[in-house]
């Protein structure tokens, strides 16, 4: 009993520790996750901690469930609408994107750390997939907002390319290890891990979305139904021959997009698990690092770290996206935001659990790609989207919001926002907040203690708490009409967007006559359709093109089409 008291003891005070530390992280502008491993190695036999912690095998298991749930978190926050305008770059980035990364890593490793070829590859492999969760993790901290085309890529990809580099690593781990594997052996392998994976998720993830609302339970509960059944689905699946994390991904995402009870609730619950997940890992992976054996490695690591950061993810990415008319800016973004994290830590242990040679090498070789680039490529994203302006104004979200249930399946929340000093609606009646008619409706404003009856000549103050019921495609605009004038470091809406907003179904002819320009097309052709037209793909927000001397912007898309555009004049 003694060493389980020890235990609880020491994981709590580690993760205790850790988050206490998180607070500088924002100041420093350092990755979260950086801080747990940083714990972690304080605490090993190498800190002042003096923990000998050598277990490899629970590193693996506790790994895979970490990354089960990781997963299983990041599809409930994947919306299909996203899939419109980023399934095709992501898939590319995912599978083709992660091969040609781990074979040119693979290869370069394998010359500079004089291994045989296939363990190069191995290596590659091992590094090859992306973490995007840290990355959002970083932007929402910055406060930096990226345009839906940029911010879905990474985030697909982030949550489909795990799948294909865990393939590549059984399949080089394999050869490794039996002297030699058949082309026929490798595609009958990935159409059973990708197949099986897809099949099971899509199932799975049916299946608990009815399940969850057809029981009655406690709000609390609903969390917990949904964890259980992503962990079994991920037991199931890999007990099929399938891969788990692909099913587990597609299984939150089919959840996450359908009417749920609790929903709120459960995400904020899921993200706190998540969250726990990655401190778990990195926590063991700075109990199990050695810097006395680490450190005089790094002279022939480290050069792979930056290889990968600089050459190898660039490469892939210039590789499989220019035919998709991604603009420069948007593909140096998504060349440099490869940001390496929970993946390759249990990626790094395959190897060691199946007898390969020079597996600790290539442990620690990971170990040293995953500190780099959240180091380097972590601290620089919110500055890079700034300068390389693939940004859009962000709004605050509510400080509440709770689920309402109809009989039909509009998403309708209950929400609670505070006005800003210096917003817009400061002084403005509580029943006019300028919001689509139907869409969003005041309930109450709670002012010094009073609940106020929502009248027409009730006017806002700062400070104020209002209460609305609201559609969920409102929100970007409550957003917008609740938050102040956005300070120097933000990206302000008016300087982005535009002095006028325009109707999408405003006539191209009337445009060009305002803006006082030839007429570039069709002048019957409506704005939103020329703008389609000439970006020649489907439009998101942020997108701009240029009329004569001025600048058009989307600003609003509705059901795919767009439905205002900001113009911003010259100077």
């Amino acid at each position: 009993m003694a060493d389980v008291n020890t235990l609880a003891l020491l994981f709590g005070a580690l993760l205790l520790t850790a988050m206490v530390a998180t607070s500088l992280t924002k100041r420093l502008g350092t990755p979260l996750l950086l801080v747990f491993l940083g714990v972690g190695m304080l605490a090993g036999d190498s800190g002042p901690g003096g923990l000998i912690f050598n277990d490899f095998e629970l590193s693996y298991t506790v790994g895979n469930l970490a990354l089960a749930v990781i997963l299983f978190d990041g599809g409930l926050r994947t919306r299909i609408s996203t899939f419109r305008v980023a399934l095709k770059p992501a898939l590319l980035l995912a599978t083709f994107g992660v091969a040609i990364t781990a074979g040119i890593t693979g290869a370069f490793a394998a010359w500079i750390l004089d291994l045989p070829l296939h363990l190069g590859f191995l290596l590659g492999s091992i590094v090859g997939s992306t973490d995007a969760a840290a990355v959002f993790a970083l932007l929402r901290n910055s406060g930096v907002k990226l345009n839906e085309r940029v911010g879905a890529t990474l985030e697909i990809e982030s949550g489909m390319n795990d799948p294909m580099a865990i393939f590549l690593v059984i399949v080089l781990i394999a050869a490794a290890t039996s002297g030699s594997l058949s082309p026929a052996d490798m595609a009958l392998e990935f159409v059973r891990q990708f197949g099986i994976g897809i099949v099971c998720g899509g199932a799975g993830g049916w299946l608990v979305s009815r399940l969850a609302k057809r029981l009655t339970l406690p709000e609390s509960l609903h969390p917990l139904l949904l964890l259980g059944s992503g962990l079994a689905l991920f037991g199931a699946t890999a007990k099929l021959g399938g891969s788990a994390f692909l099913a587990v991904y597609c299984a939150g995402m089919i959840i996450g997009n359908r009417p749920l009870p609790a929903r709120e609730h459960s995400l904020q619950v899921l993200d706190g698990l998540a969250w726990l997940a990655q401190a778990g890992m990195f926590l063991l992976l700075g109990l199990l690092t050695t810097p006395s054996r680490v450190l005089p490695e790094l002279p022939q690591v480290l050069p792979i770290a930056l290889f990968l950061m600089l050459v190898a993810r660039p490469l892939s990415v210039l590789l499989c996206l220019p035919p998709l008319r991604f603009r420069w800016r948007e593909l140096v973004f998504v060349s440099w935001v490869g940001l390496r994290g929970a993946v390759p830590i249990v990626l790094a242990v395959f190897p060691l659990l199946a007898g390969v040679e020079h597996a600790l090498l290539m442990f620690d070789a990971a170990l040293a790609v995953v500190i780099s680039s959240l180091l380097i490529q972590g601290s620089s994203i919110a500055w890079l989207a700034r300068v390389l302006k693939v940004e859009v104004p962000g709004y605050p979200d509510p400080l509440a919001q709770h689920s309402l249930h109809g009989e039909d399946d509009a998403h309708w929340l209950l929400v609670q926002y505070r006005v800003a000093a210096g917003a817009d609606i400061v002084d403005a009646p509580c029943t006019q907040l300028d919001i689509r008619q139907g869409l969003a409706e005041t309930l109450g404003v709670w002012r010094q203690g009073m609940l106020l009856h929502p009248e027409s000549s009730l006017l806002l103050r700062a400070d104020d708490l209002v209460l609305l019921a609201a559609n969920e495609a409102a929100l970007p605009e409550l957003g917008e009409r609740f938050a102040a004038q956005q300070s120097g470091k933000q990206l302000d809406a008016q300087r982005f967007f535009g002095e006028f907003y325009l109707h999408g179904d405003a006539q191209l002819g009337d445009v060009a006559m305002f803006c006082g320009c030839a007429m570039p097309g069709d002048p019957d052709l409506s704005l939103a359709d020329w703008i389609c037209a000439t970006l020649h793909r489907q439009p998101t927000v942020g997108e701009q093109v240029a009329l004569g001397g001025v600048t058009l912007t989307v600003h609003e898309i509705e059901g795919g089409k767009i439905t205002s555009v900001g113009l911003k004049l010259p100077g």
